[in-house]
């Protein structure tokens, strides 16, 4: 049976208990349906194989060597991860297009008794919903943007605030990066993968309730900000958090202590300020990492780089909230304080 959402939401609320993709696990590592778990009916290995023998040999060729790949495939798939439905299972499967891969491990499951739904159109139709979401579409709800300088604790105040039943986008959660050049969390998402990511949490929102964003620029790491999101962001209000530098200082050295703890990543990105901040000033900072003196390291770098340039692109704020501390009873009660803002805003 076909299924054919026009919405990411009618996708979500399927009539499904299983997504399966079954494309390639490359092709599942850059972007899939959320939720969606990969049962490959080719390996990586084996859908280069068949492409190579469709282009240089023959198209019946390759389908009649790839139809024994999924034959194979698949009862090992049924033999494992799918041996313990019964047979009211209701599976919705998709590969690329919606092609020979999801027909062909659909039409097995069919065939046992599972109610086996394909995804009209495959991956592809889902990221035209995404790309609809995201590209097309005005954000659902009012942003509201949470600024500051470097080391207010704006992540942290995101969590706290979601905690407290309040709607927030955490964009440096979805891309898996702090948005500073010391923010690298390991590996970024594709751009897809962070779109699927950034799109489901879109899909879910209230739009009688402000959502609260992190201010950010157009890019978190290598990750770029899609177009309605950025939109609304550029028109939203801001609320400012103000705290001392020490207080922030004290706060990133904590925050950052994994980075502290690797004296050649710290030593490469203070290297990479050179052409910024000059050879001596980061000599300056190089001795208090290899001191070990991560609070006046951030001091220093606060002061010297990233202050100036939040002062040269900060918008004007709405509400400012200021905190002589950042410990957990300071950030409760700034969440607190952002809760009443934002059911004025």
């Amino acid at each position: 049976m076909e299924f054919a959402p026009d919405s990411l939401q009618a996708l979500r609320d399927a009539p499904v208990d299983t997504v399966i993709d079954v494309r390639s696990p490359a092709e599942f590592a850059e972007d899939h349906v959320p939720g969606a778990i990969n049962l490959p009916v080719l390996s990586d290995a084996e859908r280069a194989r068949v492409g190579t023998i469709y282009v240089q040999q023959s198209p019946f060729l390759a389908r009649k060597i790839g139809a024994a790949l999924v034959a194979r495939n698949a009862a090992a798939h049924i033999d494992g991860p799918l041996a313990g439905h019964d047979g009211g299972w209701r599976p919705l499967v998709y590969c690329w297009r919606g092609g020979q891969r999801s027909n062909s491990f659909a039409g097995i499951l069919g065939q046992i008794g599972w109610r086996v739904s394909v995804l009209t159109g495959g991956y592809r139709s889902y990221r035209g919903l995404v790309k609809a979401q995201l590209y097309d579409r005005p954000l659902p709800a009012r942003v509201v943007l949470l600024d500051g300088y470097t080391g207010t604790a704006k992540t942290e105040l995101l969590h706290l605030v979601a905690k407290r039943g309040g709607q927030v986008i955490d964009l440096e959660g979805l891309a898996n990066h702090r948005g500073s050049l010391f923010g690298a969390m390991g590996e970024q998402p594709s751009q897809k993968g962070f779109e699927s990511r950034l799109a489901a949490q879109v899909m879910a929102l209230d739009p009688d309730r402000p959502v609260l964003v992190e201010a950010e620029s157009s890019k978190v790491g290598q990750r770029i900000v899609p177009p309605s999101l950025w939109a609304a962001m550029g028109d939203a209000p801001r609320i400012r958090i103000e705290a001392p530098l020490a207080a922030r200082a004290a706060y990133l050295q904590g925050t950052y202590a994994e980075i502290g703890a690797d004296p050649a990543r710290l030593d490469q990105t203070l290297e990479a300020l050179i052409p910024l901040q000059g050879h001596a000033r980061v000599a300056v900072w190089r001795a208090l990492a290899e001191a070990r003196d991560g609070v006046a390291l951030a001091s220093e770098l606060m002061t010297h780089h990233y202050d100036p340039r939040y002062a040269r692109q900060a918008g004007a704020a709405d509400v400012t909230l200021r905190t002589p501390v950042l410990d957990a009873d300071g950030l409760a009660a700034l969440a607190d304080r952002i809760m009443d803002e934002l059911a004025k805003l």
